[in-house]
C-alpha cells in the first residue's frame, strides 16, 4: 500500500529551524523589554517555557498546548523557538484576540458560551457549520463539551485551529469553491501540525 500514498518532495517541511530575526522598526520598547526579559540566556530566541513564562506574567496562563500552536502560526514550524520579529507580531495577536474575546464575554466570566463563539468566529470572517461550531465547543471547552463555553486560552487554540486549517485549505481551493483535493501526505502535513502543537 506505501504507493498508494507517495511521498512529496517539495512539501515545506513545518519542523524546520528558524532564521533569526529582529524587531520590526517602531516595535513598542515595553515590548522588546519583555522579549529580553524571557530570553534569559540571550540566545535571540526564546522557546516555548520562556514563552509560556512570559505570557503567564502578563496575567494569562497559557497551556504548553496553547504556547506550541501560537509558536506555530507565528513561525509556521514546530521548532519551539520563536525570534523577535515573531514575538512582536504574536505580542499584538494576542492584544487582537483578548479585545474580541472580551467583546463577547460581556458578563467578565472568563468565558463564552457556544452562540458567543459562533458569533466570534463569524466575526473573524469564518462561517462554519453547525456540526463544526459543536465540534469546536467539545474539543475546546476544558470539560469536554460539558460546560458549553470555553476559556480565553481555549478561544485563542480554537482561533488558532480554525485560521490555520482555513489557510492551509485556501492553499489547495485556488478557485475558492470550497472543495480541494489533497493528496495523503499533503492532508497529513496540513492537520499533523495542529494535532501535536
Amino acid at each position: 500500500m506505501a504507493g498508494v500514498y507517495p511521498a512529496q518532495a517539495s512539501h515545506a517541511n513545518p519542523f524546520a529551524g528558524l532564521i533569526p530575526s529582529t524587531f520590526p522598526p517602531g516595535t513598542d520598547p515595553s515590548v522588546v523589554a519583555c522579549f529580553q526579559l524571557a530570553d534569559a540566556d540571550g540566545s535571540g530566541f526564546i522557546d516555548d517555557v520562556e514563552l509560556q513564562r512570559a505570557l503567564s506574567s502578563c496575567d494569562q496562563n497559557f497551556s504548553f498546548r496553547t504556547v506550541h500552536l501560537l509558536m506555530y502560526h507565528f513561525t509556521n514550524s514546530n521548532a519551539r523557538k520563536i525570534g523577535p520579529r515573531e514575538f512582536t507580531e504574536l505580542f499584538y495577536g494576542l492584544q487582537h484576540w483578548r479585545a474580541k474575546f472580551e467583546s463577547f464575554d460581556q458578563d467578565r466570566s472568563g468565558k463564552i458560551d457556544a452562540s458567543e463563539l459562533r458569533e466570534a468566529i463569524r466575526s473573524l470572517g469564518y462561517v462554519l457549520s453547525p456540526v463544526v461550531m459543536d465540534l469546536l465547543i467539545s474539543k475546546f471547552d476544558k470539560y469536554g463539551g460539558a460546560s458549553q463555553a470555553i476559556e480565553y486560552d481555549n478561544f485563542i487554540e480554537c482561533c488558532l485551529t480554525v485560521k490555520g486549517l482555513t489557510e492551509k485549505f485556501k492553499e489547495k481551493d485556488s478557485a475558492l469553491c470550497g472543495w480541494a483535493s489533497f493528496s495523503y501526505e499533503d492532508f497529513m502535513l496540513t492537520v499533523l501540525p495542529f494535532l501535536i502543537a
